[in-house]
């Protein structure tokens, strides 16, 4: 008796370790199967294999940008101009292919002008103390007024002969390409955040910068090269969109912070720093993208699309900082 007792309360504490420590991604996993059920019951298209492997297609930049983006919040950071990049990178790509520049050295420019990018938002958020928010706003403003500029407004069309346009519009095995390297990109995400010593300094760097600091990690650096890293994402995430749409425009990329951001928090990342789950972000990026095309099979209007993301995220944020906070310190 007192050995099934023994049993009972440690499968008990068990339990509530595991929920304490994963309660974010259990409760956006379970909202995601809920999302499955209610919509499948209302569109009997929503789980076709094609309707399945378009909302991949579709969310596929989100999610590349949205795992790099877990590591930059983590670390207590935030970057708002991943739209903007995004916008101007699809630009870019068109330009130069335009201007007969070899399209792997264009989307070697491209991906290089993410990195510049990143890291300048990076220089400014750790290496001059400036906030994140304040930095990554200012350019979001510059990175989409230079799109602007650059394109005077129109979209320029992209030729999709040549291997970038795989990208775009290819299947490996009649999966999307775009849903492939979005899959690859979670997974060493998650490796790298889950299991590598870079990863806990991230972790480490939201929650104790100075005890980091003092154990002889180069903070800096850290918080540098994830700004980096998610500049490159927005930069390949505005190559898969402008080859998925085949032009790049300015006007690409409009609230896609938002989305990626919302994503990030639904899927139980801290939005102050300190916890990160890269399972939890896809997890986020996938209830998005079903919720969105789930009230488009509705005939919904798109409009609403922005008040419900909005909403969830507001909600998502109560639910951070009081329920879920609550149960991780209760246990």
């Amino acid at each position: 008796m007192i050995t099934n007792d023994r049993v009972v309360t440690t499968r008990s504490a068990r339990t509530h370790a595991f929920l304490g420590t994963h309660i974010q991604t259990v409760a956006i996993g379970a909202m995601l199967l809920v999302v499955l059920v209610v919509f499948a019951a209302t569109a009997d298209t929503f789980l076709s294999v094609e309707n399945v492997l378009s909302v991949l297609r579709q969310n596929s930049p989100a999610l590349i940008v949205a795992v790099l983006m877990t590591f930059v919040i983590t670390t207590g950071g935030i970057d708002l101009s991943v739209g903007s990049v995004l916008a101007l990178s699809g630009a870019l790509l068109g330009i130069l292919i335009s201007a007969g520049i070899d399209p792997t050295l264009a989307f070697l420019a491209v991906l290089l002008l993410g990195a510049v990018v990143g890291a300048v938002n990076g220089w400014f958020s750790h290496y001059q103390g400036i906030p994140s928010f304040i930095v990554t706003l200012a350019m979001l403003g510059i990175i989409r007024g230079t799109a602007l500029r650059a394109t005077d407004g129109y979209s320029i069309s992209i030729p999709k002969e040549s291997w970038v346009g795989f990208l775009g519009q290819g299947r490996i095995a009649g999966v999307p390409a775009q849903a492939v390297i979005a899959i690859v990109i979670a997974v060493v995400g998650w490796v790298v955040f889950t299991k590598t010593p870079f990863g806990q300094y991230v972790t480490g760097l939201g929650s104790n910068r100075e005890s980091l600091r003092r154990a002889g990690v180069n903070v800096r650096l850290v918080g540098f090269t994830v700004f980096m890293l998610v500049g490159v994402a927005a930069a390949l995430a505005g190559v898969l969109v402008a080859m998925r749409l085949g032009s790049g425009s300015a006007n690409q990329g409009v609230n896609f912070e938002l989305a990626v951001i919302t994503a990030v928090v639904l899927g139980g990342t801290n939005l102050f720093g300190g916890r990160g789950t890269v399972l939890g972000t896809v997890l986020g990026v996938l209830t998005l993208g079903f919720i969105e095309n789930g009230l488009q099979l509705a005939h919904v209007s798109p409009f609403y699309v922005q008040i419900v993301q909005g909403a969830i995220l507001l909600a998502a944020i109560l639910a951070n900082a009081k329920l879920f906070s609550r149960f991780t310190v209760a246990r």
